[in-house]
C-alpha cells in the first residue's frame, strides 16, 4: 500500500490512478490530520509527501516519523524548486525528492526504484500459496512439490500474484507491472502469458482465476 498526502484534488487522484495503473494499492490524503490517521490502522509500503500542505506541512510530518522510529521510505513532493527544501528534506530522512511538475511515468518509476531498493540485501523471501512456492532471490518456483521452469515474464506474472493473492487484477494493470509502460502490445499478450502459466503449473494452473469483465486473480484451490 502506498499512501499519497497531497492537497491538490486532481494531482492526488492522477497519482493514486497512476499508481493502481502501475499494479499499486494506493491511498491519498489532503492532510496530515487524515493521514495520521490511516497511519494508524496500517504501515504503508512507501509514502508520497507533499511540503506544502495545509496545517502540518510535509517537513514536519517528516521530521515526525522519523521522530518515532518509522523507517517507511518516503518521497518527498513540492512545487518549490530551491535547493534549500531539498536538501533539508533529505537531512531529514526523506529517501528521494520530486520537483513538482513531475510525469506520472517518472512518479511510478521512482516508486519501483525506492521499493526495489528499500528491501534488505541477501534476505531470502519465499512466497507461499497453498502447493505453489516461489523463491524470489533464488528465483526458484515449486508446484506441488515440482519445479518449474519459467520464462522471465511468466515469472514475474506469477511474483504478482503470489505477492497479492485474492487481488482481481486487469489485463491493463497486469501489463504496465510486468511490461513496463513503454510497452506498446495489446493485452492479448497477458492472455496468452496467463494460459501458458496455468499448463506450467500443472494442477496449480487452477489457482488463477479468471475474473469475468476485470481480467485474474490468483487464489488456493479447493
Amino acid at each position: 500500500m502506498i499512501f499519497c498526502v497531497e492537497d491538490d484534488d486532481g494531482i492526488r487522484e492522477l497519482m493514486i490512478y497512476a499508481l493502481n495503473s502501475a499494479g499499486f494499492e494506493a491511498k491519498g490524503f489532503p492532510d496530515g490530520e487524515s493521514f495520521y490517521e490511516a497511519l494508524s490502522e496500517k504501515d504503508p509500503e512507501l509514502i508520497l509527501l507533499d511540503i506544502m500542505l495545509p496545517g502540518e506541512d510535509g517537513i514536519s510530518i517528516l521530521k515526525r516519523l522519523r521522530a518515532e522510529g518509522s523507517m517507511v521510505p518516503v518521497i518527498m513532493a513540492t512545487a518549490k524548486g530551491t535547493e534549500y527544501d531539498k536538501v533539508i528534506g533529505l537531512d531529514l530522512g526523506a529517501d528521494d525528492y520530486l520537483a513538482k511538475p513531475f510525469g506520472m511515468m517518472e512518479l511510478v518509476s521512482r516508486v519501483k526504484a525506492l521499493l526495489r531498493r528499500a528491501r534488505p540485501a541477501g534476505v531470502r523471501e519465499v512466497l507461499a500459496l497453498g502447493k505453489i512456492q516461489m523463491d524470489t532471490v533464488q528465483h526458484i518456483v515449486l508446484s506441488d512439490g515440482k519445479r518449474v521452469e519459467l520464462t522471465f515474464k511468466e515469472y514475474e506474472l506469477l511474483r504478482k500474484f503470489m505477492e497479492n493473492p485474492g487481488k482481481a487484477f486487469t489485463r491493463d494493470q497486469l501489463r504496465l507491472s510486468v511490461w513496463g509502460d513503454e510497452y506498446a502490445g495489446e493485452t492479448r499478450t497477458v492472455d496468452v502469458h496467463v494460459g501458458t502459466l496455468r499448463t506450467k503449473l500443472g494442477r496449480c494452473g487452477d489457482y488463477i482465476k479468471t475474473v469475468r469483465g476485470v481480467g485474474y486473480r490468483l487464489e488456493e484451490g479447493k
